[in-house]
């Protein structure tokens, strides 16, 4: 699904009421969507009195969790449940605009936008204004955009820590108390027999090609030659040909083909100091303006056709090597690479789970009043980052691992 929308943005603020907070958890409406929609039957909290510890002093609370699947924020909710809060979480646009639906239950459990693809001050400030009333935890996803690769952490945007600071200063001027920090990691663990599984969903893929479903083969060696079916129709479409390259460096030159086209077409400058997905970023911030401005048909066609392009970038940079080439495979990272595959071949993942969502909170980073040091990378951000892998690092290998 495209997060570029053809419409004027129109920021959503936090709806602050409790009522129907209230009614969703006391219902259990979470539980239900998550179990249905996402496949995620069970969930474990870990180190929980650490949020409570802040909570209880009085602090003000920014929660960063890593974002690899788009039940995460629903996910949240668990914890908030246990302890007797609600949370607000900031929300890109596009999930606004998705349906009515998405936007009243998204807007009543505490989320307000953020227009993703350029400045949008009024839901900074929001976050800010939230921080420093200190009423509910805030959430802000410091990769940006789900990456469906739960063992890998994407780069991290800085602006988690413009928010926390500048709300740290305002509360000092108000002598109103800290801000802190509590980096949360969030993991999914498949509770089904993956082979099983693989192979109902691999099967689909097979058929959805005109292949006929090769039941008797590996798994791993289905799931490998459909990545290579899949990228040998991009490379034909794109480069006009395929190539014999290893698959990992077929994905890196298509990838570097699709951006450096992109870029050219929209006379964009090459950043050294962008990596691909800074490069989509600023794509799509381009491209949006491109498409509000456009009226003409052909143009606003070609326009979609770069917008593909630039998603397609996204969505091949996220295959990550380890996860099927290199020892040790887990069942979890064969899932992520096949529900990949379905997004590709099929449009979305259309068979969930069974997952299990263990969710661990770090220690809380205070967060300081002064400046950031110029010309580095925020050490809050270092702080944030270090703690994530750590925990994510730690929880990759409750999974299980599956024979080559």
């Amino acid at each position: 699904m495209t997060v570029i929308v053809d419409k004027p943005y129109r920021f959503v603020p936090p709806h602050r009421g409790n009522f129907w907070p209230s009614f969703i958890q006391r219902f259990r409406l979470v539980d239900f969507y998550l179990a249905r929609h996402d496949g995620v039957v069970d969930y474990e909290c870990r180190h929980l009195e650490r949020l409570k510890k802040s909570i209880d002093a009085g602090d003000a609370i920014l929660l960063t969790p890593n974002h690899c699947r788009y039940a995460d924020p629903l996910v949240l909710g668990w914890p908030a449940r246990h302890l007797g809060t609600h949370v607000f979480a900031m929300a890109s646009w596009h999930l606004f605009a998705k349906s009515r639906f998405d936007a009243f239950a998204i807007h009543k459990m505490g989320g307000f936008s953020i227009f993703r693809e350029g400045t949008d001050r009024q839901s900074l400030e929001t976050a800010i204004e939230i921080l420093v009333d200190a009423a509910r935890p805030l959430i802000l996803f410091p990769e940006g955009t789900t990456n469906r690769t739960n063992d890998v952490l994407q780069p991290l945007l800085d602006g988690v820590a413009f928010i926390a600071r500048t709300a740290a200063k305002r509360r000092a001027k108000q002598n109103s108390g800290r801000v802190v920090i509590h980096p949360v990691a969030i993991k999914y663990l498949f509770m089904g027999d993956i082979q099983q599984w693989g192979d109902q969903a691999v099967s689909k893929m097979e058929s959805a090609i005109g292949w006929r479903p090769m039941h008797d083969q590996p798994l791993l060696q289905r799931i490998k030659r459909l990545a290579e079916a899949m990228i040998s129709i991009h490379e034909v479409r794109y480069l006009g040909k395929t190539t014999d390259q290893p698959l990992p460096q077929r994905r890196d030159t298509l990838v570097r083909h699709l951006l450096d086209n992109a870029e050219s077409l929209h006379s964009l400058a090459p950043d050294p100091n962008l990596g691909p997905l800074g490069r989509v970023r600023r794509l799509r911030s381009t491209l949006s303006a491109e498409l509000l401005q456009c009226q003409d048909a052909k143009r606003r066609e070609a326009l979609y056709h770069v917008i593909d392009s630039i998603e397609l970038s996204q969505q091949l940079y996220s295959y990550p090597d380890r996860y099927l080439f290199q020892f040790p495979t887990t069942d979890t990272q064969i899932l992520e690479t096949v529900e990949r595959l379905q997004d590709s071949l099929l449009g979305k993942p259309d068979h969930p789970g069974p997952l299990k969502s263990v969710i661990e909170f770090g220690e809380a980073i205070e967060v300081p009043c002064d400046r950031a040091p110029r010309g580095e990378t925020d050490p809050i951000m270092l702080a944030i980052q270090a703690q994530l892998t750590t925990m994510l690092d730690s929880m990759a290998m409750e999974a299980n691992l599956v024979e080559r």
